[in-house]
């Protein structure tokens, strides 16, 4: 048969050129019965977050956390943060539902939550030291015979954590004196390095773990090591009194 035209710049032989583009989509050229396109979807009401920050490391969970709260701050709906991290819940959210063995033992503000935590869970991951007990007329009676004082106690009989910050936690190589209401003996089990300071984990004899925050100058003025012997003393006005 004939060969390809001279030239070799158009189609090739016996092919028809291709079909011009279809036009733009619209209306007027929808087929019948097509879905058309309708009204934009009203933003979300509710947006649930399941343990959003739980696969980042600590830097960059910091980080997002701020960004997350910023963009919580716009948003037009409620949300829902489910998660295990107290200071995720009290930095992200404005009210805190806190859930222990299925059943809820707080709802509050962040900052109830936060100085007044009613689960010693909640209260050590935020860094406090919480020993549960029964109420007793000047403070409370904790489990295996330690007694804590308090300066403002709460009726008798009543289940309660006593909550201690580790900073109100003062350490001493010999028995103190003056006007701590409580003192325990222990060990030294272990010290951490947190930010500037030191949290040291007192394994006391009559009493349950204590953790004391101190500044490095005085772990070294006390010789703290681990296997040392310590003496912890609180006084009663640092002592705060949560009914369960």
């Amino acid at each position: 048969g004939p060969g390809p035209p001279p030239g070799g710049g158009g189609p090739a032989a016996g092919r028809a050129p291709p079909p011009p583009p279809p036009p733009p989509f619209s209306r007027a050229h929808a087929p019948p019965g097509a879905p058309r396109p309708g009204p934009r979807p009203p933003p979300p009401r509710l947006l649930l977050l399941d343990e959003p920050l739980a696969a980042l490391d600590q830097t960059t969970r910091a980080r997002v956390r701020h960004t997350l709260r910023r963009h919580l701050d716009g948003f037009g709906g409620v949300c829902l943060i489910v998660t295990h991290d107290p200071v995720e819940a009290v930095s992200l959210a404005d009210r805190v539902l806190v859930l222990e063995d299925g059943r809820a033992v707080q709802d509050a503000a962040p900052a109830e939550v936060t100085r007044h935590p009613r689960s010693a869970w909640v209260a050590r991951m935020l860094g406090r030291n919480a020993w549960p007990g029964t109420t007793t007329a000047d403070g409370l009676a904790v489990p295996g015979g330690a007694a804590v004082v308090a300066a403002d106690p709460v009726a008798p009989g009543a289940e309660a954590l006593a909550i201690i910050a580790p900073e109100a936690v003062s350490l001493h190589r010999e028995p103190p004196t003056g006007s701590p209401r409580n003192v325990w003996t222990g060990t030294v089990r272990e010290i951490t390095a947190v930010g500037s300071r030191l949290r040291v984990l007192i394994a006391c004899a009559d009493a349950p773990d204590l953790v004391a925050e101190v500044t490095p100058a005085a772990a070294a003025e006390l010789s703290l090591t681990d296997g040392a012997p310590v003496h912890a003393a609180v006084k009663a006005t640092e002592v705060v009194l949560v009914p369960r």
